[in-house]
């Protein structure tokens, strides 16, 4: 891929960043109106000021702190230069040749073999691997695994990606909490005769039920091609193609579906962190491992 072409990439993907922002802040300021006019119509204006006001500290702080959340989520520590001296020299390296500063390093403690990138940028990127993808893969599959999440990194992936899994998480736990409030009988609209509201009241129960599927469909949408397009440039950065796709082979062998993380960050991964059997091919949020091999091999 051409610098042109990498160019074009960053900058969709900072606007598409700039998009899922505003939907997720009108999606809230609706919820809030509907949820208002569930409980109480007279104090709609004051629900919405009050999600506007949110709406905009919990952006300012997922772009400042998602990948601190992100990290928590999956209980992921920081590398020791002396325990994995092997992996930073990888990432010393591969950071050399991507011409960006060396992003910090964590380790999930699991057998399973992934990794996946994250930060707002190039001075704050994170890579965090687990400890089978140490222990497993050699050296040129181990390349091509961190240059594929450098990738992301250069790319501006990482900043999107990340705010759609905290904000994904944010959404999910309004939905779930508002159901649950209904199911106690705490709900209800003190104004019964007004159709309008009750007409609110209904779209809104519906849009709060859907919401984890309409989530989900964002990180659909942006997810696959993101790793097509990682895998291409890690390729072009080790200039290897074959360590990345070996690489794949043996994360399909040899994971269970056994790393125990939240479905949220699940497309952050570089392959999906769930069993084959759990995740239809139709809604993962990752592409058919063999097509990547494939794709890698014919480079």
């Amino acid at each position: 891929m051409d610098r042109l072409n990498v160019q074009d990439e960053i900058s969709r993907n900072k606007f598409k960043s700039l998009v899922l922002v505003g939907i997720v802040f009108l999606s809230l300021i609706f919820l809030a109106y509907a949820i208002a006019q569930f409980y109480d119509p007279a104090s709609a204006y004051l629900f919405v000021t009050v999600a506007l006001i949110f709406s905009l500290l919990f952006t300012i702080f997922s772009y400042y702190y998602s990948d601190k959340i992100v990290l928590a989520s999956v209980r992921a520590r920081p590398a020791n230069k002396k325990e994995h001296a092997y992996l930073v020299n990888v990432v010393e390296e591969l950071a050399l040749a991507a011409g960006i500063s060396a992003p910090k390093i964590y380790v999930i403690d699991s057998d399973e073999i992934n990794a996946f990138a994250t930060g707002r940028n190039y001075e704050h990127g994170v890579i965090c691997v687990t400890s089978g993808l140490m222990n497993i893969l050699n050296r040129s599959e181990l390349e091509g695994v961190i240059a594929h999440e450098m990738s992301h990194i250069k790319n501006y992936d990482v900043r999107f990606a990340t705010l759609v899994a905290v904000m994904v998480g944010m959404i999910i736990i309004i939905s779930d909490l508002f159901r649950r409030s209904l199911w106690f009988g705490g709900g209800r609209s003190r104004d019964r005769d007004n159709k309008g509201g009750g007409i609110l009241q209904i779209v809104g129960l519906v849009f709060l039920i859907l919401a984890p599927i309409f989530v989900k469909l964002i990180q659909l949408a942006i997810s696959r091609k993101r790793e097509y397009l990682a895998d291409s440039n890690g390729a072009f950065l080790t200039r290897y193609p074959e360590g990345l796709a070996s690489a794949l082979e043996k994360i399909k062998k040899n994971n269970k579906g056994e790393l125990k993380v939240s479905r949220a960050v699940a497309s952050l991964f570089i392959a999906n962190p769930f069993s084959a059997k759990k995740v239809a091919e139709m809604i993962s949020t990752h592409p058919d491992i063999d097509s990547r091999i494939k794709k890698l091999r014919s480079m």
